[in-house]
């Protein structure tokens, strides 16, 4: 349980979902933990839950002065930063010929240059710690194409890129740095609708694993990438979407067992 024991990590987007789920499971391996939201209530009763070994600072991750604060806020509460997870983003989904200049500019404000800023300004803590690490949230339009997600997919597939530039930039000052791509994810993001009793599911058959995710298990895969298990990884991409960039799910198999595509 104490895999993280030493780790002191930013958490961007913390309050709720993933970056809740990260949060939590961090602290529960032994790491500090700074909750970095623009949802205050949310932040704030969740380091309250997690007690001495988190804290909430409002972080909106297109500001630079946020983000100046809560590099402060890992050096004044747990003396060093060693990891930052770059988890806060937004969807939008609508089609090409109606998306508009401020929905560009909201989705790849946050996904993207929120990744750049933060980078920017942990990189100096988290060189000073030594065997740091950085994992950059994308997701499964991070590895493919989606229609209606014009958008989100660019500001993914750039988190990508970033993550492999950046491992070149800050691997000789040890720092690690890789991407994570989430699939279908039970939260506000992935079931705006709160389906629950199996409903969650629906629309996954085309997936090889046929179910939507929970948060807890992107985490889980996230704290791996930040352990020292995984001392030897960086530029790397973890595809944590039950096998859905893997390829084309055939509607109909001639021959196979139920649940092939029979």
């Amino acid at each position: 349980m104490g895999r993280l024991e030493g780790k002191v990590a930013i958490v961007t987007g913390g309050s709720q979902g993933m970056g809740a789920a990260t949060a939590r499971l961090f602290v529960e391996r032994g790491a500090k933990v700074v909750i970095g939201d623009i949802l205050v209530e949310k932040g704030e009763a969740l380091a309250s839950e997690l007690g001495d070994a988190a804290v909430f600072v409002k972080l909106d991750v297109r500001n630079e002065d946020d983000w100046k604060a809560a590099v402060k806020a890992a050096a004044d509460n747990f003396g060093k930063l060693t990891t930052l997870v770059n988890n806060a983003a937004v969807v939008h989904y609508t089609a090409i010929e109606q998306v508009s200049p401020d929905d560009i500019d909201r989705v790849l404000g946050i996904n993207v240059k929120g990744v750049i800023l933060g980078v920017k300004h942990c990189a100096p803590a988290l060189t000073a710690s030594g065997n740091a690490c950085v994992v950059n949230i994308s997701s499964v339009d991070g590895l493919r194409g989606c229609n209606g997600l014009t958008v989100y997919t660019a500001s993914k597939w750039a988190v990508r890129g970033l993550s492999k530039s950046l491992a070149y930039e800050l691997g000789p000052r040890g720092v690690r740095v890789n991407s994570v791509h989430p699939g279908a994810i039970n939260t506000e993001m992935g079931n705006p609708s709160g389906k629950s009793g199996g409903a969650e599911n629906e629309g996954m058959e085309r997936m090889p694993l046929q179910r939507i995710a929970a948060p807890e298990e992107v985490a889980r895969v996230t704290a791996f990438v930040v352990s020292d298990e995984a001392s030897y990884v960086t530029g790397a991409e973890y595809a944590v979407d039950g096998g859905w960039s893997s390829g084309y799910f055939q509607p109909v198999l001639p021959g196979a067992p139920a649940g092939l595509g029979a």
